[in-house]
């Protein structure tokens, strides 16, 4: 035996097993296909929730609520933490929030809650913050300032069908 020949057996890419190529190939007739039913036919694929004809696991669990996908992920921070966070005269932005590990994760907005107390003077800049918050912002001496966001949603109380009509008398 030679050097050259020890890895000789270890095939670097291996072939593909050619499926229904007669009897003696191992995979003939059928070409491990079973007998009969939808998954012989060529290009037949199952369906990710296909349950062989069994009423698929996603139709048969009960869906409750609403999810709406398109709302902002909103990070929310108490101002106990900024105080717990930040020395007195500090600017607060999303960013110096990411820097101190205050707010960590994803998110697209950030509210301010007034939970716990404030005893230093602070210049918040947040995209929303609650009465509370506010009110201990400012009673600390402090500044809340909005920053902006995405643009709101505005509502039509009115449907399209109806608008339409309004708009046609009104010329």
């Amino acid at each position: 035996m030679n050097l050259n020949d020890v890895n000789e057996a270890v095939k670097q890419r291996k072939r593909r097993k050619r499926v229904g190529r007669g009897c003696g190939s191992g995979h003939g007739k059928t070409s491990g296909r079973g007998h009969k039913g939808q998954g012989q036919l060529a290009g037949w694929t199952a369906h990710p929730t296909f349950q062989g004809g069994a009423m698929p696991m996603v139709r048969r669990i009960p869906k409750r609520g609403f999810h709406n996908a398109f709302a902002p992920n909103i990070g929310i921070v108490n101002v106990a933490s900024l105080d717990a966070a930040f020395a007195d005269g500090d600017e607060v932005t999303p960013q110096t929030l990411r820097e101190r590990g205050v707010l960590k994760g994803d998110w697209d907005e950030i509210k301010v809650l007034g939970k716990g107390e404030l005893s230093k003077k602070l210049k918040i800049s947040a995209h929303r913050f609650s009465k509370s918050a506010e009110e201990l912002i400012t009673k600390a001496g402090g500044v809340a300032t909005v920053l902006a966001g995405p643009k709101p949603v505005v509502k039509n109380k009115m449907g399209s069908a109806r608008r339409r009509r309004v708009e046609a008398k009104t010329k």
